[in-house]
């Protein structure tokens, strides 16, 4: 205590060093503060790359060789060599540039139409693969960072021609510096990226620049040989071959409209009908193709031009088809091989559905990788991403999904047992198990699901989850009956397997599935089982808050095959089922569905108890959501009827109390802040509902926290009177606080809560003013006299941190522009504008504080409480710091003097200390504080002797 004191006689003193007739309260410009908060602002040379700029592929012409040493951006072939097709291009003689004008002439009418007759070749039942890019997208997603890099293609030949090489290389490579670079980009960065691509692709062929546009189709193809974040490499497929496919219809459509100069090329076109030039193009686009390296892209880029075969003989695609089936041989990562085979199929489909040999080649090429996937490299694979193996097959499912869907088409039901044949073959895989039964028609299906049940049942359950090919098979079953003999065993066994799943998401997926064909072919009394089963699952820990989707579905499928509704409500657990939709919107259009179905199919006139009931109990559930939209008027009047109804439930009055409080800011929103006569009588009634009801509350912390919030609303409506009675109110009842309150079954001490509350207050207080009949201050004396008196527990420094609260607050009035303000209310700041003796009661009320703070710290030390002592020392130092004028000598000894104390006996965090030390460091070198660098040379570290 002596050690605080020093150099003082009295604390009388010392306050008035805090706080005297001169104010040494810090004079604060907030608005500087907050702009030296603010993070620096770095100006950007957006003439150099930046990784968040637009990617810009340009063509050049230069040489790899000459990018070293050359500082030139491009140059022209001298080379005497006869002209090769590839090398055409750089004199704009080629057919590519011959015929850019003619481009122009087919108009979006004639493409459009073309393919519109195109896609005729398979029917309205067949999926088409852009009905699949959504849910592929939003289903495999990564947090991972992604990249963009193109990597640097190996030495050549020292056989090739220089001239050669630099073609290959232009091919292979986009410009300098385009691509390489782009990387950690986030999932929607570089879907935005390739999105970029893909608009750059079809600037350029507007252009008329073409090759361009192929070094672009090319780098995107070399991307799918990434698999680094291998669980979004479902989704980069859709991506990329988004491109390919716009590459694709450019180039076919560019030499179709070559064709049909003078007159249209007829949809059955032939050979025959193909000029030479298109012809020349054509082949000089497939040549353009043979020349890339990599294998990867040059069969995806290939693929995508499949339809020009048609352009240069009749056998063309179905040869090309057959090579290009082959070369995915050639592919060693099983996943990329997948894709690459679901690429060229969908292709296929588009162009030659008829071909199915080459569809199922392509099929059984990918069973036999099968074993790849759970070979070494593959297993060190997915160690090094930590992806799990189940997640792993995952990523195969549309792949395989698709190629089955185009193998199944229209196929007769003896292939449906040949795949299962080779499922079993392959020792029951579950990935491919799954794939057959949704691939293939649901009547076939259906018709064995006996057989799919014992094959599923062999499956091992490690690598594919059980409940996920009973959720297939159950999408068949909805849409196609089994052998009647066979249908309850089939829901016995099936739902052995689905009540033992322990997700409660995984489980009400697949039992959400089963509840159709329950439906279907059941009595209530199965379907009255299902749904027992369901709650049972979803009740604990409250799973059906995530699973309304899915409930709603349940709900859907019964009011689908139940329309007599005596036996709808007398089924045990409809009614309980119904209660698991808690969310209001939720719950109110589960009851219009209801109501709906009731309306519609319940033609006759009942006075069936069990119905009446249960629909009453529907139709209160959807009156109770009734809106009164921009009534307000009519809103209050509801929360009044409201109140007096459920006038013993304080749950319910809490929750009006609310309302009406929202429904008084929203009346500020509409009015903007400008209340006419009837609106301010309005938020003033707004606020008598709330003052009226609050005191009916038993728990004090309610009323204490519904009186300050209705305060802060009737203060932001400008109704001041009612926002002071609020506040007096709260400051009157905080002697009825109890010092232990029961929290979950538990007595804890009230000190926490009251301190929270307190601390809230004291901020409301810096923009409310005074009441002209009431003295300065009166609400802050007010508050501060009930916390002198309130009984606190023994040995507590509670009423000392309010003092040390309530000290900023009177720093913050002495300012001459408060830091925060309500429009159209004018707080002290206005109303006193740095009168001396407003200064004065602020200085005089610092005294009383600082008093009785220094007081409490002498106690703590003759009691040899230096833990409390300590720490009220440094929160005391700490406000001195932020608020005080510390230029003042005695008030800087003060701060230097907690300082020590609170450091004397090491109770102080170290961590906290040096991070205090380096702030003041960097305060001092503000321009008007510069009076800090002196003390923060006599501020030390002290540990525990």
């Amino acid at each position: 205590g002596n050690l605080l004191l020093q150099g003082f006689n009295t604390a009388q003193h010392i306050c008035l060093s805090l706080c005297c007739a001169s104010r040494r309260s810090r004079g604060r410009n907030y608005e500087a503060e907050l702009q030296r908060c603010h993070p620096e602002v770095v100006p950007v040379d957006f003439g150099d790359y930046h990784p968040l700029k637009p990617i810009m592929v340009t063509d050049t012409k230069t040489r790899r060789g000459a990018r070293k040493g050359s500082t030139s951006s491009s140059s022209s072939s001298s080379s005497s060599a006869p002209p090769d097709p590839l090398s055409s291009m750089l004199d704009g003689t080629d057919p590519l540039s011959m015929f850019a004008a003619a481009s122009a002439s087919e108009t979006p009418a004639m493409s459009h139409s073309r393919r519109e007759k195109e896609d005729e070749l398979v029917g309205p039942d067949f999926e088409p693969w852009p009905a699949k890019r959504g849910e592929i997208l939003a289903r495999f997603t990564t947090t991972e960072k992604l990249s963009i890099v193109r990597k640097a293609p190996g030495p050549g030949s020292s056989a090739v021609s220089e001239k050669v090489r630099t073609r290959l290389e232009e091919l292979d490579d986009l410009e300098e510096g385009s691509q390489r670079e782009l990387l950690n980009l986030s999932q929607q960065d570089y879907a935005n990226r390739i999105e970029e691509l893909n608009q750059s692709l079809k600037e350029a062929w507007a252009s008329d620049q073409k090759v361009k546009a192929l070094k672009i189709v090319i780098q995107c193809s070399k991307l799918l040989s990434d698999t680094s974040v291998i669980q979004f490499y479902p989704s980069k497929f859709v991506l990329i071959t988004d491109i390919l496919d716009t590459f694709g219809r450019l180039v076919y459509d560019r030499i179709w409209t070559m064709c049909s100069d003078p007159r249209p090329l007829p949809d059955s076109f032939t050979v025959e009908d193909v000029n030479d030039t298109a012809k020349e193009t054509c082949l000089n686009w497939f040549f353009k193709i043979a020349s890339i390296r990599e294998l990867l892209p040059r069969l995806y880029v290939e693929a995508a031009i499949l339809k020009c075969n048609r352009f240069l003989n009749k056998t063309g695609i179905q040869e090309t088809l057959t090579r290009l089936t082959a070369m995915i041989r050639g592919i060693g990562d099983p996943l990329v091989a997948a894709y690459a085979r679901a690429y060229l199929c969908r292709i296929g489909m588009e162009v030659a559905p008829h071909l199915k040999d080459s569809l199922n080649c392509n099929f059984f090429d990918l069973l036999g990788t099968f074993q790849q996937i759970s070979g070494e490299s593959v297993r060190n694979q997915l160690v090094q991403q930590r992806v799990e193996v189940p997640e792993y097959l995952t990523l195969y499912s549309p792949a395989i999904s698709w190629i089955l869907q185009c193998i199944a088409y229209r196929a007769p039901e003896p292939l449906l047992t040949e795949m299962m044949e080779r499922c079993k073959k392959l020792g029951n895989n579950a990935l491919l198990l799954n794939s057959v039964m949704r691939a293939f028609r649901p009547e076939f299906v259906a018709a064995r699901a006996t057989d799919f049940i014992a094959m599923i049942k062999e499956c091992d359950e490690a690598g594919f989850p059980k409940h996920l090919l009973f959720g297939s098979l159950g999408r068949s079953l909805a849409c196609a009956d089994p052998p009647e003999s066979e249908r309850l065993t089939i829901l016995n066994e099936a739902w052995k397997v689905i009540t033992k799943v322990r997700s409660p998401q995984d489980y009400v997926n697949c039992a959400e599935i089963w509840v159709e064909f329950t439906c279907r072919n059941f009595t209530k009394r199965e379907v009255n089982t299902v749904l027992a089963d369901i709650i049972k699952h979803m009740t604990p820990d409250r799973a059906f808050e995530d699973a309304y989707p899915q409930l709603q579905s349940v709900i859907r499928k019964i009011l689908t095959y139940f329309h007599d509704f005596s036996v709808l409500f007398s089924m045990e657990r409809f009614l309980p089922f119904l209660d698991m939709f808690q969310k209001d919107s939720v719950r109110v259009e589960v009851c219009r569905s209801i109501m709906e179905v009731f309306i519609k199919h319940q033609v006759e006139f009942t006075r069936d108890p069990v119905i009446l009931n249960a629909m009453l109990h529907i139709c209160k559930t959807m009156h109770d959501s009734v809106s009164f939209g921009r009534d307000f008027e009519q809103q209050l009047s509801f929360c009044v009827e409201a109140r007096a109804t459920f006038c013993n439930l304080e749950p319910v009055l809490v929750q009006l109390i609310h309302m009406v409080n929202q429904l008084a800011m929203e009346t500020r929103r509409v009015m903007r802040g400008s209340h006419s006569r009837k609106t301010a009588s309005f938020v003033r009634a707004c606020a008598a509902y709330s003052y009226i009801t609050i005191p009916s509350l038993s728990s004090i912390f309610s009323r204490l926290s519904l009186y300050l919030l209705s305060g802060q609303v009737a203060l932001a409506n400008q109704c001041l009177s009612q926002a002071d009675a609020f506040l007096k109110a709260a400051v009157s009842i905080l002697p009825e606080v109890p010092r232990s309150i029961s929290v979950e079954g538990k007595l804890r001490s009230s000190e926490s809560f009251l301190l929270d509350f307190i601390s809230n207050f004291l901020a409301t207080l810096l923009v409310v003013p005074d009441h002209p009949e009431h003295g300065v201050l009166y609400l802050v004396r007010g508050l501060l006299n009930m916390v002198q008196d309130y009984t606190w527990e023994d040995n507590s420094d509670a009423k000392v941190r309010v003092y040390i609260s309530a000290l900023p607050l009177l720093a913050a009035m002495s300012q001459e522009t408060y830091l925060y303000s309500i429009p159209k209310v004018d707080s002290n700041e206005t109303l006193y504008g740095g009168d001396p003796k407003f200064l004065s009661e602020l200085n005089k009320l610092c005294d009383t504080l600082i008093g009785q703070i220094l007081d409490h710290l002498k106690a703590l030390g003759r009691d040899e409480n230096t833990r409390r002592q300590g720490a009220l020392a440094f929160s005391l130092f700490a406000v001195l710091l932020a608020h005080g004028d510390l230029r003042n000598n005695k008030l800087s000894q003060l701060a230097i003097n907690l300082w020590n104390l609170s450091h004397k006996h090491g109770y102080c965090e170290t961590r906290i200390s040096v991070r205090t030390l380096d702030y003041i460091k960097h305060q001092a070198q503000q321009p008007d504080m510069a009076h800090l660098s002196d003390t923060i040379q006599r501020l030390a570290l002290q540990s525990r002797t």
